[in-house]
């Protein structure tokens, strides 16, 4: 068996594929990090982002949407200057933002079940046999990424939102050649 050819040979990017990457994270904060930075994605390689998700942990209080929920502009002015991070004003104004909206979503369901609700809160288990079979997004990721907007949420396009999907392992996209995709069906 083969890992998903995306892995490439890059150690951290083997290592993201191998332990993180499609197992089911059902911790709001973690699924609210994990949205954030395919965020950050948008127009840019995945192995940018992991390759400064350190930083970005770092430069946003560790991810807390309570505390980045307070901030204004000078934490946006302080983020434009480090080099550490993705330094994109409408990304981290957007994260303030979708930290707002995530504060609502969470004193309501919460932010796990809210959007585990979008899979009945069991991942979807797909087989596919090649990396072209995979889809760049898809009619549940159109209604989240909808959703979302329709609740505040900016830079979660339905490309972005399926990424995330696949990331926080509300769907199995792991090939079924690879050894992941029976041990991360088997999570659910």
């Amino acid at each position: 068996m083969e890992r998903c050819g995306w892995a490439g040979g890059d150690t951290l990017y083997i290592a993201y594929h191998d332990t993180e990457w499609g197992v089911p994270e059902r911790d709001g904060r973690a699924l609210w990090e994990a949205l954030v930075l395919e965020g950050f994605q948008a127009g840019l390689s995945w192995i940018t982002v992991l390759r400064k998700r350190e930083n970005f942990r770092a430069a946003f209080q560790g991810f807390d949407p309570e505390a980045i929920a307070e901030w204004g502009e000078d934490e946006v002015a302080r983020l434009l200057r480090d080099p550490g991070i993705i330094r994109h004003r409408g990304k981290i104004e957007a994260t303030i933002g979708n930290a707002r909206a995530w504060q609502e979503i969470e004193a309501g369901p919460g932010f796990a079940r809210y959007i585990w609700d979008f899979v009945d809160g069991r991942p979807v288990q797909n087989r596919f046999a090649s990396l072209a079979e995979v889809p760049a997004d898809t009619e549940m990721s159109r209604k989240l990424s909808k959703d979302l907007k329709r609740r505040g949420f900016r830079f979660c396009g339905p490309t972005t939102v399926y990424a995330f999907m696949q990331a926080a392992g509300l769907v199995n996209d792991h090939l079924v050649s690879c050894p992941c995709h029976a041990r991360v069906a088997g999570m659910g």
